[in-house]
């Protein structure tokens, strides 16, 4: 909170929105996805390292040689511990248009309409779809995605962020030296994770907003 010194309308409702969205029941004909990006930069290791072995944990220099950088998409559907990822070289709005087209055609067919909570970025409005396909298909697409923005300051909201932060501790907070590694690393972390169907236990509420927050609130 140490960011933002009012909570005005706009930000509640936005707020109240999402919160609504999850403390709602599944419904896998109206699948609510979260979704956020991860930069990484590559670093390759100057010196070989020592792999880990019983008793004795990897050991590796301190220098390291910068290999450029990537960006992960993340899709969590944590109330049925799903989530799909993806590596780029870029976040571009073609970027994010091709991988909601993968979750729309793909991993979602057979859904009515994904709710998609996402925060304020540039590229996550529906302009980044006529950038990268034809109307047609376009509209195609944006037919099935219902867009729900996190508050500006506020993309703590957004479940998507916890999913990161637990692939960071599992798999990407390390020195990874090139794209292909860390598409390979992604990939068999968000399967491992998967199979096991790892969930969000979501436990703000309405509630707990009004109670902690409302003195922030202005009309």
């Amino acid at each position: 909170m140490w960011c933002i010194q009012t909570i005005d309308t706009e930000y509640r409702d936005r707020m109240y929105d999402i919160l609504s969205l999850y403390e709602e029941d599944y419904d896998p004909k109206k699948p609510l996805i979260c979704l956020d990006e991860k930069p990484k930069q590559l670093l390759r290791d100057k010196r070989m390292s020592i792999p880990m072995k019983l008793g004795s944990s990897e050991k590796y220099d301190y220098e390291y040689v910068r290999n450029g950088t990537a960006n992960i998409f993340m899709a969590v559907e944590f109330k049925a511990g799903k989530r799909v990822t993806q590596v780029t070289k870029r976040r571009t709005m073609k970027d994010f248009a091709q991988f909601m087209k993968i979750l729309v055609t793909e991993k979602y067919s057979e859904a009515e309409v994904i709710r998609l909570v996402t925060d304020n970025l540039n590229i996550h409005k529906e302009k980044s779809f006529y950038e990268a396909f034809s109307e047609e298909e376009a509209k195609k697409i944006l037919d099935k995605i219902e867009f729900h923005y996190t508050p500006k300051h506020a993309s703590w909201l957004n479940a998507a962020e916890i999913e990161i932060n637990v692939m960071d501790i599992e798999c990407t907070g390390r020195r990874i030296g090139n794209i292909e590694t860390l598409k390979n690393e992604v990939d068999s972390w968000t399967k491992r994770r998967n199979e096991h169907k790892r969930k969000i236990e979501w436990k703000f509420t309405r509630k707990n907003a009004d109670e902690k927050m409302s003195k922030y609130y202005v009309k």
